[in-house]
C-alpha cells in the first residue's frame, strides 16, 4: 500500500487564524454584555406586541 503524503508547513494558513487574531485585539469603546443585548431585544419585542394589542390604529 502507498503511504500518504504529509502536507508541508508552507501551505495556506488555517481559516480560523484571522478570527482568533480579531478577537484577541483590544478595542476602545463601550463594552456591552451579551445579556443586556438579549434582554433589550426581548423588551422591545414585548413592547411592540403590547402596543399592537392595546393601541388600535
Amino acid at each position: 500500500m502507498s503511504k500518504k503524503k504529509r502536507q508541508s508547513s508552507t501551505g495556506m494558513p488555517q481559516s480560523s487564524a484571522g478570527l482568533m487574531r480579531f478577537f484577541q485585539d483590544e478595542t476602545n469603546g463601550v463594552k456591552i454584555p451579551p445579556e443586556f443585548v438579549v434582554g433589550a431585544a426581548a423588551l422591545l419585542i414585548v413592547a411592540v406586541i403590547l402596543a399592537r394589542v392595546f393601541v388600535p390604529l
